[in-house]
């Protein structure tokens, strides 16, 4: 492809004009990295025969820290400035997932004009309005967050769209996109930190990028960076760090990651965290809960003729038409707690589910680790007389269950004389349990025996966390993935019983979050 060297200057030299306006590096010249340069002059100074931009658009994605926003600010002005000389009235835009996001990049680009005189004579910051204007070409730049989505009337020449991974929908972007096409040199670009939500939009872009960098796909007009370690790469590793991180040592320290890693390597629940903003992986999970492998080192030996005779609480979690309906008992033994969960699906919709969720329920049911009720919908008297079995074996002291839904349910296990309790889904409830869990299984005091169907659950398991720190967990939207954790709430109900009914002191984890020294 051919490349006018001087339009690759033009805009290195224009983005160096600038100066930075915040933290150490205030009021210092705005010196590209490396990677940032090469990516400015492959952006505009690579041209069609026509010598118009090769580019329409372009998918940058890097960890966090690696000075992102104020490189798209810097965009941002260039575009309005400069390149809207040779498009007169440009309409320019930095896209976000709410407000304050929107507010970063156009904060940063504001700043940057206000602090170079004779941009700031050319134009009309409107702080109230997120716009600028540049009465030159009578051109503006303006910042926009998702809830403008449904509006219309963009003729957008430029856009920048923020950690696209948090857009809620593709509603903002694709309004944007379209409103492009009276433009002869429109420019997109996507900056953004991996995500965990692999139906989204960013996710789309995503592996569209990959597939353009591996060249799978021929696209000349779609430019693609990745920065990221892979699946298999030590993450605990300096060099991994630096593999993810181009501005390592400028914008983000070793000695920073260095420090989250180590609390990453402690703390299971900011695992995925870590890896997915400092390392750019894509994580099944906003955050995972148990790291698989410490739920595999918890697993002890669950050996049910022991525990015959023994007290045990249970947690009843009833399923709506798509859950997977979990009784867990929980025996309390000595310094640890054993599980033992049961499972149930309807027989008649199996193989849809199997189709849809992409689990392997009919092996799970031939292992005998769920079981299936006659129907399309589970049939609650099947759960009724196992717990009458099961209470010929154990000594089951009460069973807590969530109150909707569970009417019927409730009253028929009153009246077979089983001690009920009513338990809610809120923080106040899940709280205390859902940390004790953590704790336990992180101290290999929460045996279960390796059941297979709890792993799943285990591993799709995220949490909600409330402005004050406590924590529920999320069941995943049914309609859009085919994970489910019924059987975790029903043992972190069991569990808050079991604990409670044997006096035992909550673990200090139950109260504040986990630390690191």
């Amino acid at each position: 492809m051919p490349y006018n060297k001087d339009r690759a200057d033009d805009a290195v030299n224009f983005i160096q004009g600038l100066e930075h306006t915040k933290g150490k590096w205030a009021g210092l010249p705005f010196k590209l990295e490396n990677w940032q340069e090469k990516v400015v002059r492959d952006i505009f100074g690579t041209v069609k025969e026509n010598g118009k931009r090769q580019y329409r658009t372009v998918y940058i994605e890097i960890p966090r820290k690696n000075g992102k926003t104020s490189w798209a600010a810097a965009l941002a002005n260039y575009m309005l400035f400069y390149e809207s000389l040779g498009d007169q009235e440009s309409e320019c835009y930095s896209a976000a997932a709410d407000r304050d996001q929107a507010s970063l990049v156009f904060n940063q680009a504001a700043s940057m004009i206000r602090r170079h005189p004779e941009l700031s004579n050319l134009c009309n910051i409107i702080d109230s309005q997120k716009r600028i204007v540049f009465y030159d070409t009578n051109s503006f730049y303006r910042a926009i967050p998702a809830d403008a989505g449904s509006a219309h009337g963009y003729n957008a020449s430029f856009i920048v769209v923020d950690e696209l991974h948090t857009q809620p929908n593709r509603d903002l972007v694709d309004t944007l996109i379209t409103s492009q096409g009276a433009r002869e040199e429109p420019l997109t670009i996507f900056l953004t930190t991996a995500g965990y939500d692999k139906n989204s939009i960013c996710w789309e872009y995503h592996e569209y990028a990959r597939q353009v960098i591996d060249g799978v796909i021929e696209d000349p007009s779609f430019y693609g960076v990745i920065y990221a370690a892979d699946e298999s790469d030590d993450w605990y590793s300096p060099e991994t760090w630096k593999k993810a991180n181009p501005n390592l040592g400028v914008s983000i320290s070793e000695g920073f990651l260095k420090q989250e890693a180590r609390k990453a390597k402690q703390v299971p629940a900011y695992q995925n965290t870590f890896k997915r903003l400092y390392l750019n992986i894509w994580t099944s999970q906003e955050e995972r809960v148990i790291d698989l492998d410490a739920w595999d080192d918890s697993a002890g030996i669950v050996n049910v003729e022991d525990l015959k005779g023994m007290e045990c609480h249970a947690g009843l979690d009833l399923s709506s038409t798509t859950d997977i309906t979990s009784l867990v008992l929980v025996f309390k033994d000595n310094d640890s707690f054993k599980v033992v969960p049961y499972f149930w699906l309807p027989k008649d919709n199996l193989k849809e589910r199997i189709d849809r969720d992409k689990v392997p329920y009919d092996v799970w049911v031939r292992e005998g680790l769920i079981e299936v009720t006659e129907g399309n919908r589970i049939h609650y008297g099947a759960i009724l007389e196992k717990l009458k079995e099961l209470r010929r074996i154990y000594n089951i002291k009460e069973i807590a269950f969530d109150r909707w839904g569970a009417t019927k349910l409730q009253q028929d296990m009153q009246d077979e004389g089983f001690e009920v309790v009513e338990f809610g889904q809120g923080y106040a409830s899940m709280n205390g349990p859902t940390k004790e869990l953590i704790s336990l299984v992180l101290g290999k005091q929460l045996h279960h025996g390796g059941n297979k169907v709890l792993r799943w659950m285990v591993d799709c398991l995220s949490v909600k966390q409330d402005p004050a720190g406590n924590i529920k967990p999320v069941k995943p939207d049914r309609n859009k993935t085919g994970k489910r954790i019924d059987g975790v709430v029903a043992t972190v109900m069991g569990l808050d019983r079991a604990i409670r009914q044997e006096g035992k002191k909550p673990s200090i984890y139950s109260k504040q979050d986990l630390r690191v020294l």
